[in-house]
């Protein structure tokens, strides 16, 4: 069968021609080489080193994304492959999507292959992708300009139509992270994002990588794309997260997953970012991200928040049949009575300071700890989530609901009984066939049932002529969570919804905080009132709520930190790291190390501030003597309602009697206690002046050496440091060591091209062999 990437000479000939239709001519005059692209950089976003990445095709000089002059605020919507009609159950194709309410479609999904590439299966006419047409379905006509015809074919057309508007491959999915599905629609267990990014040894699979990357930035070439979406559910330490039928091959790797997906995010970006230099424009990389603090916890610090133009935040969910507790799909906030978070012990533990962590504001303050307001959008279900047989809570919210017969693979506690049947339209299926309770429907189908409407399109779901519902389901809504739900006491019927008063709340939030928008999951669910039918049926009401609250909106928030950086950055790298896998990371105790890439030898008291996230509490501390203080807390206390503010500013010093020298690094143990993204804003102190961090890539700043004020210039990365495994020029002036020789503290030897300084009286310790509290402080190469 013909593979979906073909030769690269066909590609860039065909990727050309897809181009020239879909961004126009780069010609006209513009000259690219002579903007200044720094300046439209978003603060914070990793660039490429040595490529001149062409920001400002997408990015205003205040580093802002340019969507249109009423699209403020981002409408990303994800519109799925499958709803092609062509099972008998309604079609939602590019035609019907509202294209000028949204700002960005992300087509849902590609998927990696047996060979390690992106792929949408084998073309042909049976291919929903690239093959597929809907002969008299109006807005469905091919555009014969395109190559290629099927979904692609007409988000190309309608894309022309609306030249503000973006679209993104979208690779991975819930049932694709792991596997694929072939042609005949077999799931193929290929391994995926778990085996392309990572080793079964745990190591990086680099080759695989690349080999993955290209094929990516050949596909948005081909079928022109504005960028990738990386949908990867999970690359967590936590046993058994994800996929079921992805388990055996993901438990294996846990331990390396976090540095595959890190190398993998890392790959793309570089990639994306040389094609994006040699065309004239910049490609976007983006991620859908989890939520759930239990996850993230797994995630490490989500070190690849740099790499990524924006993530986009699985808000959603939060509760469902996984597990018994009865709960909203995606709450706005907490309210302090989530069951689930109670049974953990989450609101009486004190170290949590009684923060709940299932909701979007705290989803939000994650990862705001590590990137600008606008570089984040918060998820939205246009889907429910529901129970049966709930028994006790508030209408049923906070009850609980166990399963008498969990299917296999049902995790690590015990199973919820899924809402099924006429409760459960848009309902999965196991891998025998059977219906998979979850009580999942499009919001239109909730809102027939809200109605008391049995809607005509039942028949096409299965369900028999004059079919009745059973009992009301009363709408029921809950201000400090900002959720509605159905509520049907007859049958004991808990289905979490979204409608115009959730949303309107939502978008207000995404508003007052200066957030980047909105990406939904997915569009195919949204509703509108059929007048004629006496019906809802597939709509835009909620997408247009949005866009309503957000075209004339100030502009979202662009800088990363909300007290003033110093204007010049130094190159001293921090990473935090050698996290305890999965559950043996509580409390959350990875290393920090702090390593000193100038030529500037930092003195003890030289003291390092950073913020993090209000996600955790303001409890931070270490165990290795520096002294780490909060100096300030944005918010303090239970987050029922929402947490008041973003950042905790955090400090600590080296100790008095220690020198980091010029190449040298040093590592603290660090304890925290509920998952915080990598910590930023970083200042460093010392010699009377007050540095930022060239690693943080803050827009603005210039990278200097140390007391000089002269440097490599502006950018985003450190300039040039010295190797410290090179010794400069010259011989070293201290006397050699000898493993014979006794040397008091104080006392300064050479050994292996570098100067040390006993702390104390030693005789017979190597120089480098002692480790950082040993007796030899390095001093730096000679």
């Amino acid at each position: 069968m013909p593979s979906l990437v073909r030769g690269r000479a066909a590609l860039l000939a065909s990727g050309a021609a897809v181009a020239a239709l879909l961004f126009g001519s780069l010609s006209g005059g513009v000259s690219y080489a002579a903007t200044d692209h720094e300046t439209c950089r978003p603060d914070g976003l990793y660039r490429t080193p040595g490529v001149d990445v062409p920001y400002c095709s997408v990015y205003d000089t205040a580093g802002r994304e340019k969507m249109g002059a009423d699209h403020q605020r981002r409408v990303i919507g994800y519109f799925t492959g499958w709803r092609t009609g062509k099972d008998g159950t309604p079609a939602y194709l590019a035609s019907d999507i509202p294209w000028d309410k949204v700002t960005h479609v992300n087509y849902a999904f590609g998927h990696i292959d047996s060979g390690n590439k992106l792929s949408v299966g084998t073309d042909g006419p049976g291919n929903a992708a690239t093959g597929m047409t809907w002969p008299g379905v109006a807005g469905a006509e091919m555009d014969p300009a395109f190559p290629y015809k099927g979904h692609f074919n007409l988000l190309s057309k309608f894309k022309k139509q609306h030249p503000n508007v973006k679209t993104l491959i979208s690779v991975g999915g819930w049932a694709e992270t792991g596997g694929h599905f072939d042609d005949t629609g077999t799931r193929v267990n290929s391994g995926g994002f778990y085996s392309t990014a990572t080793n079964a040894d745990g190591s990086v699979n680099q080759a695989g990588i690349d080999t993955f990357a290209d094929s990516a930035v050949a596909f948005v070439k081909k079928y022109g794309f504005n960028g990738v979406d990386v949908d990867y559910e999970y690359p967590t330490t936590m046993k058994d997260a994800g996929n079921p039928l992805d388990w055996g091959l993901a438990n294996a790797r846990r331990a390396g997953l976090v540095k595959g997906y890190a190398a993998l995010m890392k790959t793309l970006r570089e990639k994306l970012d040389r094609a994006g230099a040699a065309d004239g424009r910049h490609y976007l990389l983006t991620v859908a991200a989890p939520s759930s603090g239990y996850l993230l916890r797994g995630m490490e610090t989500f070190q690849v928040q740099k790499y990524l133009d924006y993530v986009n935040i699985m808000s959603y969910d939060l509760h469902g049949a996984w597990n018994e507790y009865v709960g909203p799909n995606a709450s706005l906030f907490d309210d302090g009575k989530d069951s689930e978070l109670a049974a953990a012990g989450v609101y009486s533990t004190s170290q949590y300071g009684g923060i709940g962590y299932l909701n979007t504001d705290w989803a939000y303050h994650y990862f705001r700890g590590s990137m600008p307001a606008g570089r984040i959008n918060i998820g939205l279900p246009y889907y429910t989530r529901g129970f049966k047989n709930v028994q006790g809570g508030t209408d049923g919210l906070w009850g609980r609901a166990p399963a008498s017969d969990c299917p296999a693979g049902a995790g690590l506690t015990k199973c919820g009984d899924g809402a099924t049947g006429i409760d459960n339209l848009w309902h999965d299926k196991d891998t025998a066939g059977k219906e998979s309770p979850a009580g999942s429907n499009p919001m239109w189908h909730a809102k027939n049932l809200e109605k008391g409407v049995t809607g005509d399109y039942l028949a096409r779901y299965g369900f028999a002529a004059g079919t009745k519902l059973t009992g009301s389901y009363v709408r029921k809504y809950d201000a400090t969570l900002a959720a509605p739900w159905l509520w049907n006491a007859e049958k004991k019927v808990f289905l979490s919804t979204e409608d115009e008063q959730s949303v309107g709340a939502k978008a207000d939030y995404v508003v007052d905080r200066g957030i980047g928008g909105t990406m939904v999951w997915e569009l195919a669910g949204d509703y509108g009132w059929n007048a004629a039918k006496g019906q809802y049926e597939t709509g835009d009401t909620l997408t247009t709520a949005m866009y309503e609250k957000f075209k004339s909106a100030a502009p979202y928030g662009a800088r990363r930190a909300t007290t003033a950086l110093p204007a010049e950055a130094v190159d001293v790298a921090v990473d935090f790291g050698q996290f305890p896998l999965g559950d043996s990371n509580y409390p959350i105790s990875p290393k920090l190390r702090i390593t000193n890439n100038t030529r500037t030898p930092l003195p003890g008291g030289t003291e390092f501030q950073f913020d993090h996230g209000t996600s955790a509490p303001g409890n931070a501390k270490d165990q290795s003597g520096f002294g780490t203080t909060v100096l300030r807390s944005d918010h303090t206390g239970p987050n029922a309602g929402g947490l008041k503010g973003d950042y905790h500013r955090v400090s600590l010093k080296l100790p008095a009697w220690q020198t980091l020298a010029p190449g040298a690094s040093v590592e603290l143990d660090f304890v925290y206690y509920l998952p915080v993204s990598t910590p930023s804003n970083w200042t460093v102190t010392f010699g009377g002046k007050t540095y930022a961090l060239a690693g943080d890539l803050a827009r603005g700043t210039k990278v200097v050496e140390p007391g000089t004020g002269t440097g490599p210039g502006p950018g985003p990365g450190p300039g040039p440091s010295p190797d410290p495994t090179v010794p400069a020029p010259g011989a070293c002036a201290a006397p050699a060591w000898s493993a014979t020789a006794e040397y008091g503290a104080g006392t300064t030897v050479s050994h292996a091209s570098r100067t040390w300084k006993a702390k104390w009286w030693t005789k017979g310790e190597t120089p480098g062999a002692t480790g950082q509290w040993g007796v030899w402080q390095d001093l730096g190469v000679c």
